[in-house]
């Protein structure tokens, strides 16, 4: 069952919510106050969506355009431990963490697991708010803050971050900024959403006239159609092997609005006009090929249904100076979720990647390379 939040089911924080506006956005010098007051004003709880060891803790945001705002951080620790060693996991469009073998497997070889479902997915979505919304990726770096603040609570100094898709152009566009936490010492990119998959009118007439119309006109609904092929080779009761709530991450995607066509357009942009200013080791993963099918058919379980794969690639080495890019032989779009074999080959490689980087050696890692 959903769970769509009311401001009731908050702790009360006007006079706090008051204090943030607009601090936390700018990333002031006040900021530091966000960071010595924030574990005041959350708990964790046991995760009410996911089994085992999970805990999840809501924050309360300053409002934006829409009203009241949370972010939600979900975290798996190993038993017995706070390493000082973690991943930081951000989600995708039409997405949340649901996941639940990745933190497993991450806690097995010696990371702290920590997630974000941003504001407006997922265990963030309150009552009455449009899915997805958004007219500036920014928005969400308050939510990446807030989860960076409960891992260094909990004695986390060596922070990798994680992306998948739309997560995966917030995570690079948070590291290109030029101010990220100084905790973040390695991003790992899962078939990033650093362009369109567009091609002729759409690309070149289309899309740049949505984003424009965005500016002035943010809530104008744009259709997702009625492709499920993607959402079909996840779920279990159609041709996957997942389960997961498909009143968050649906079958079939709500529609957008211009002014998310326009932070996506805008974010995707900015990366490749400023070029090379990630300054951590990135691992760039995407499958070996794409397929743009209109109905599920075998093929579908062994590739990138979502995005082309040539732009990720070409794309993502436009990042930073030291990217490491790893094709993955038969993944699908979020490659975590790929066949179990494909799977063993990604989590390989990211612990060899992770292993080679300073921060996070004596962390247990496996030596199988991507394939």
């Amino acid at each position: 069952m959903a769970m769509l939040y009311t401001e009731k089911d908050l702790f009360p924080t006007i006079f706090v919510k008051r204090l943030f506006q607009n601090i936390i956005m700018k990333r002031s010098p006040l900021f530091l106050l966000v960071l010595i007051l924030a574990p005041l004003l959350v708990s964790w709880v046991t995760d009410p969506l996911l089994r085992g060891r999970y805990e999840s803790e809501s924050v309360r945001q300053p409002d934006d355009y829409s009203g009241p705002v949370v972010s939600t951080v979900v975290r798996r620790l190993p038993a017995g431990e706070n390493p000082r060693r973690a991943v930081l996991y951000i989600h995708g469009y039409n997405d949340y963490f649901f996941q639940d073998t990745m933190g497993k497997i991450f806690n097995d070889s010696g990371y702290g697991f920590y997630a974000v479902d941003l504001r407006k997915y997922g265990r963030s979505l309150l009552e009455g708010q449009r899915r997805y919304e958004v007219r500036n990726l920014r928005e969400y770096f308050p939510d990446i803050d807030s989860a960076i603040v409960c891992m260094k609570r909990d004695g986390v100094e060596e922070i990798a971050l994680m992306g998948h898709s739309t997560g995966g152009l917030i995570s690079a566009l948070y590291m290109e900024e030029g101010d990220p936490s100084p905790e973040i010492k390695a991003l790992i990119l899962n078939s990033p959403f650093l362009d369109w998959n567009f091609t002729g009118f759409m690309r070149h007439v289309a899309i740049p006239l949505v984003a424009a119309l965005g500016k002035w006109f943010p809530d104008i609904s744009i259709p997702q159609g009625d492709n499920s092929v993607y959402g079909e080779s996840l779920l279990k009761k159609y041709h996957g092997e997942w389960e997961y709530d498909t009143t968050l991450k649906l079958l079939h995607p709500a529609q957008i609005t211009a002014g998310w066509i326009r932070a996506i357009d805008q974010a995707q942009k900015q990366l490749m006009k400023n070029g090379r200013r990630i300054r951590v080791p990135i691992l760039l993963m995407h499958s070996d090929h794409s397929l743009t099918p209109v109905a599920w058919t075998p093929a579908a379980d062994s590739a990138d249904v979502v995005l082309n794969t040539d732009s990720i690639q070409a794309r993502g080495r436009r990042l930073g100076f030291r990217v490491t890019d790893a094709t993955v032989r038969n993944g699908i779009h979020d490659l975590v979720l790929s066949t179990p074999g494909v799977r063993r080959a990604v989590y390989a490689c990211i612990f060899r990647f992770l292993s080679r980087q300073p921060a996070f050696r004596r962390a247990p890692s496996a030596a199988a390379p991507c394939g």
